[in-house]
Order: structure tokens, then sequence, then C-alpha cells
């Protein structure tokens, strides 16, 4: 076996792991519930989750998407959440890590765990805001927390500081035009949710730059989350007019994000040939 697919196999099985917990996250963080204790249990008969039933996709694909005690169905979200992860952290890791084994650094390593860090607190931030229209700050504080230190980790442990520049323009960026928005619509069109998780994933971003100052992907994936909302919110106005929806931008923030690392540099690249930059 070699060494990339070692880490892709134990990173599918992290997050497996992490997305189970992401849907814990996001059902109790926001009702200002532990994450910790009580253990899981089922919400129709109360009775706790048996370590057996807990194993991600297996269980509940074994007990056929229902509970063992009261045979209430489970929600297939559940499953997709934490395959959605585990997918997610394989894609990074083919994505992030140099071809050549023997050309992988701290930095490739330390830049690969922040990007972890922003799906597994990206999901649960996505679930939430799409059915509450919130982004709790508790979520996007760990998220953050995770980001800097890969990335300030990655960073001194080559002894480039200097790596740090590109996604801190990127989240200076990121926290300009969002906060911008929100002080502009008096909140209306960006929350402070939007401005907290901003630099996070404009750091994030930032670090897909590695040669200059200016981080083109950082551009891009702001951009792509403006175009996927403004696409969406249109097709909804289009489909009905009689009716006034909020849309909650958490996610195209995140998905911006995540769509930037495969065509972050190439775009950013494409444009700057095209304007001769």
């Amino acid at each position: 076996m070699s060494v990339l697919l070692a880490v892709c196999v134990v990173l599918g099985l992290l997050g497996l792991a992490l997305g189970s917990f992401g849907t814990v996250v996001a059902h109790r963080v926001p009702a200002g519930l532990s994450v910790v204790s009580p253990r899981s249990a089922c919400p129709a008969c109360g009775h706790a989750v048996r370590e057996r039933d807990n194993v991600p996709v297996l269980s509940w694909v074994l007990l056929r998407g229902r509970c063992r005690d009261c045979a209430t169905t489970i929600p297939w979200r559940y499953p997709a959440v934490e395959a959605a992860t585990a997918v997610l952290f394989v894609l990074l890791a083919v994505l992030l890590l140099p071809d050549s084994v023997g050309s992988w650094t701290a930095w490739d390593a330390g830049r690969l765990v922040a990007w972890l860090a922003v799906v597994a607190g990206g999901v649960p931030l996505v679930a939430v805001d799409l059915a509450l229209h919130r982004l709790p700050f508790a979520v996007t504080a760990w998220t953050g927390g995770f980001v800097l230190a890969g990335l300030a980790g990655g960073a001194v442990a080559v002894g480039d500081p200097g790596l740090l520049l590109p996604p801190l323009v990127g989240a200076l960026v990121w926290l300009a035009v969002i906060g911008g928005l929100h002080v502009l619509t008096a909140g209306r069109g960006m929350g402070l949710g939007d401005v907290a998780l901003a630099p996070v994933l404009g750091a994030a971003t930032g670090s897909l730059t590695v040669t200059g100052l200016v981080p083109g992907a950082a551009l891009v994936g702001l951009a792509l989350a403006f175009v996927g909302g403004a696409l969406v919110g249109g097709g909804l106005l289009l489909a009905d007019r009689s009716r006034r929806r909020v849309l909650p931008f958490g996610p195209f923030l995140v998905g911006g994000a995540l769509l930037a690392v495969p065509c972050g540099v190439p775009l950013a690249e494409a444009y700057a040939g095209l304007v001769g930059l």
C-alpha cells in the first residue's frame, strides 16, 4: 500500500468519525447543549444509541435506516453527512499533498490540517445555517483555531513565516468584503455569523497561493461564493416571485472556499494571463 493511499484510508475513516460528530454538533450547539454528554439517543423512544449502532454509515445501512428499539426512521441526512465528510477529507489529501511523497513538507501537512478543519467545522455550520439561518460562533471559533494552528505550525516547522502572508491577506480581504456588506446593509445582507466565518475561510483559501502576496485563490473562492448565491437566489426568485425568501449565505461561503481548492489557482492564473498581469 502506497503512503498516499494509506493516508487517504486514515483520513477517510477520520472523516466518517468527524462527520458523525458533526451531526451531533449541528443538533446540540444551537440548542446550547453539551456535545459530550448525554449519549446520543433516539428522539422518538429515548433509548440511548448502542455502540454497535453508532458506526458511521454502516450502522444506518444494517439497521435499514430505522431505530433498533422503536423502528422510527433515521433521517438519511446522517449517513449522507458522514459519507460526504469522509469523501471531502480524501479529496483534500489528493488535491493538497504533492504527488511525490518525498517532497511532502510540514507546510503541506499543516495546510491539510487547516482544510480538514474547514470541512469538519463547515459541514455542521452549513447544516445549522440552512435550518436556523445562523452560524454558531462556538463552531466558527473552534474551526478558526484549528485553521490557525495548522497554518502557523506548518510555517514555523519549515522556518518560513512568509508563508503566512497570503493567508493573512486572504483573511483580511474576505473580512473586508463580508464585513463591509454587513455594515452597508445594516446586517440585512450579511449576518455577524458570516462576518466571523469570513476570515477563517479567507485564511484557508489564501494558503493555496504560495508565491506572491496577492492570494488569487482567495479572491476566486470569494467570487464563487457570490456567483453561487446569485444563481440560487435568482433561481428561487424566478420559481416563485410571490414569496420573499431569506437565503442563508454561510453555505455559499463554505462552498466557494472548497471550490477554490481545485479551481482557485488555475482560475486566478488564467485571469492574470488574460489581463496581462
